[in-house]
C-alpha cells in the first residue's frame, strides 16, 4: 500500500521508489512494512522453499513453482506444542529480520509459538513464471495469494505432523494486513485468528482521502495551521515560478533535467514527487522502523514543519520546500530528482525479473487489476495543487500494461474486489483490526469494533504499522497499551477449547 498499497509492501524502506523517487503508488521499493530492527546475519534463519501450485483456480493445472519461506522454532516445544504464528508476506521481498524481531516475536516467546513467514507470490525470490509479461501476471492476485497461504498451512500441518486442533494465528501489516483478515474469512477451518494491522480493507480507485489525512496530521502534530499554510504557500510559489523562472526551481530542487520542452505528465510527476515527500514523512512518522542511517530518525513531522515555519533569514517558502527535498534526496542516496515520465514508464514495462526485484511492476499491476489505491491530489488540491489527479494514474496503467486497463476496467476490478471480500462490511470473527490516526491508510480501514465481535484498536498519534515494531522507550502510552491489548486477545483466543 505509497507512504500501498501499503507496501508494503516492504523490506526496507528507503525513499528510492521504483528507481525514481517520484513513483510510489501506495508502496515503497520493497513494500510498505519496514524492517523491524538492527540484526546480525547469524541471527536470522536461512530461507526454505515450498513447492506451490501455480493456478489454484484450475485443479487440472499441475504446474508448480518454488515459494520462499522462513521458519523459527526456537520458542517452540515439540513435546508440548503451542500455536503456529504465520506472518503474511506482501508487496515486497520477505525480510528474515521479522523472524527474530518485532512485536509478534515477543508474542511468540510468550505463547511458545512456531513462527513462519511466507513470501507473497511474484515478490522477492518467489517467482512463479519465467518473466513478468502481462500474460504471466494473470496469476498474480490476492485470491491466488490467499490460496497459497491455505495450501502452505495444509502442507505444514502434514509435514510437521501437527495435531488436528492446532491453532494457526496469522499476522500482517498494510496489504498483508488485509490478507490476514481475508484469510481468516475465507479459510476459517485453517486459521483460528488474525492480527490485521494498518489494513486497507476498502479498495478505492480515487484514494483522495490519503492526502487529506496527511494535511490533518501536519496540523494535529504541530498544533495549528502554520505548517500547512507554509506548505501551501511554497507549492503555489513553485507553480508560479515554473511558469516564470523555471531555472530557479531546477536549481533549488536539484532536478535531473531542465523543464524546457517537458510534457504535462513530466510536470505531474514533479509535483507528485514533492507531495510524496510529505506522504512518506507522515505515514512513517516517529515509528520504530530500522534505519540504515540513524541521522534520519529525527526527520519527523515536527522537525520538517520547523524548517517550513522558520522565519530566520526571511527565506521564501519554496526554498524551504527545496530544503526538505534535499534531505529526502540525500536520505535515498540520489543526486537529483528524476521526474521523467517516459523513463518511469519504460522501467515499469520491463518484464525481466532482474529489473523488478523490488516489486514495482508487480504492485502496479495489482493496483490496476484489484485495488486502485491511487493517492490523488483531488482531496487536498487547495494545499498541493491538483496536479496529479486520477487521470494521471489511470494513464500509467494503460501506458504500462495496455489500453485495456482504462478507468472503466479499474473501476470494475475494484468493485469486484470489494464484493469478493466485503470491504468494510466484512463478516469475520477473531480478527483484531489495528489502525493509527496518523497513518493515511486508516481512511480505508475498520476503526470500530464490529457487531460480530471482531475488535478494533485505534491508536491516536501513531503511524503505519507502528504496533508491529519492537517497543521503544519513546512509544506513547496508547501504543504500549495497544500492544498489550492485542496480546490479551491472542491469549483469550488461544485459551478457547
Amino acid at each position: 500500500m505509497r507512504p500501498l498499497i501499503l507496501y508494503l509492501l516492504l523490506f526496507i524502506l528507503v525513499n528510492r521508489v521504483y528507481g525514481n523517487r517520484h513513483f510510489r503508488l501506495g508502496r515503497r521499493e520493497n513494500g510498505n512494512l519496514g524492517a523491524p530492527g538492527a540484526f546480525e546475519d547469524n541471527e536470522t534463519p536461512a530461507p526454505k522453499w515450498f513447492s506451490q501450485k501455480l493456478d489454484h483456480s484450475n485443479p487440472s493445472d499441475l504446474r508448480t513453482w518454488n515459494q520462499r519461506y522462513y521458519m523459527n522454532d526456537s520458542f517452540y516445544d515439540y513435546e508440548d506444542p503451542g500455536p503456529i504464528f504465520l506472518m503474511i508476506g506482501g508487496e515486497g521481498p520477505a525480510d528474515p529480520r521479522w523472524m527474530v524481531k518485532g512485536t509478534w516475536i515477543e508474542y511468540a516467546k510468550l505463547f511458545k509459538a512456531l513462527c513462519f513467514n511466507l513470501e507473497h507470490r511474484y515478490y522477492g525470490e518467489s517467482r512463479p513464471t519465467t518473466d513478468l509479461s502481462v500474460k504471466n501476471l494473470q496469476f498474480l492476485s490476492s485470491q491466488q495469494a490467499l490460496a497459497d497461504l491455505a495450501n502452505f498451512i495444509n502442507a505444514m500441518n502434514q509435514k510437521l505432523k501437527l495435531r488436528k486442533n492446532v491453532k494457526w494465528m496469522v499476522f500482517g501489516g498494510s496489504y498483508p494486513g488485509s490478507l490476514a483478515a481475508w484469510l481468516r474469512m475465507k479459510y476459517p477451518h485453517l486459521v483460528y485468528g488474525a492480527v490485521s494491522s494498518s489494513a486497507p480493507l476498502l479498495a478505492k480507485v480515487d484514494f483522495m482521502e490519503y492526502f487529506q489525512v496527511v494535511v490533518k496530521a501536519l496540523r494535529e502534530k504541530t498544533g495549528g495551521d502554520d505548517c500547512v499554510n507554509h506548505l501551501k504557500e511554497g507549492m503555489q510559489q513553485v507553480d508560479m515560478m515554473l511558469k516564470a523562472n523555471p531555472e530557479v526551481i531546477e536549481k533549488e530542487f536539484k532536478v535531473c533535467s531542465p523543464f524546457q520542452g517537458v510534457s504535462a505528465n513530466d510536470l505531474k510527476n514533479f509535483f507528485n514527487s514533492i507531495a510524496d515527500d510529505f506522504a512518506d514523512l507522515v505515514q512513517y512518522n516517529e515509528d520504530n522502523r530500522f534505519s540504515v542511517d540513524e541521522k534520519y530518525k529525527n526527520v519527523t513531522i515536527n522537525t520538517v514543519c520547523k524548517i517550513l515555519t522558520d522565519s530566520e533569514g526571511n527565506k521564501a517558502a519554496y526554498k524551504k520546500l527545496a530544503e526538505f527535498n534535499a534531505i529526502t534526496l540525500e536520505k535515498s542516496h540520489e543526486t537529483c530528482m528524476d521526474y521523467n515520465y517516459g523513463k518511469m514508464i519504460n522501467e515499469l514495462r520491463a518484464v525481466e525479473w532482474k529489473e523488478n526485484t523490488g516489486g514495482a511492476r508487480q504492485w502496479m499491476y495489482q493496483t490496476c487489476t484489484e485495488f486502485g489505491f491511487y493517492q490523488t491530489s483531488s482531496g487536498a488540491a487547495d494545499i498541493f495543487g491538483n496536479h496529479f489527479d486520477l487521470d494521471f494514474f489511470v494513464q500509467q496503467c494503460m501506458d504500462i500494461f495496455g489500453q485495456k486497463y482504462n478507468l472503466d476496467f479499474i473501476r470494475n476490478a475494484v468493485a469486484w474486489t470489494n464484493t469478493k471480500y466485503g470491504a468494510l462490511d466484512i463478516e469475520v470473527t477473531r480478527v483484531v483490526y489495528v489502525q493509527g490516526s496518523v497513518d493515511p491508510w486508516h481512511a480505508l480501514g475498520i476503526l470500530k469494533t464490529q457487531d460480530n465481535g471482531a475488535p478494533a484498536i485505534y491508536i491516536n498519534g501513531t503511524a503505519h504499522c507502528a504496533n508491529m515494531y519492537s517497543p521503544s522507550d519513546n512509544d506513547s502510552t496508547e501504543l504500549t497499551e495497544a500492544r498489550v491489548e492485542i496480546q490479551q486477545f491472542l491469549d483469550s483466543w488461544l485459551r478457547e477449547p
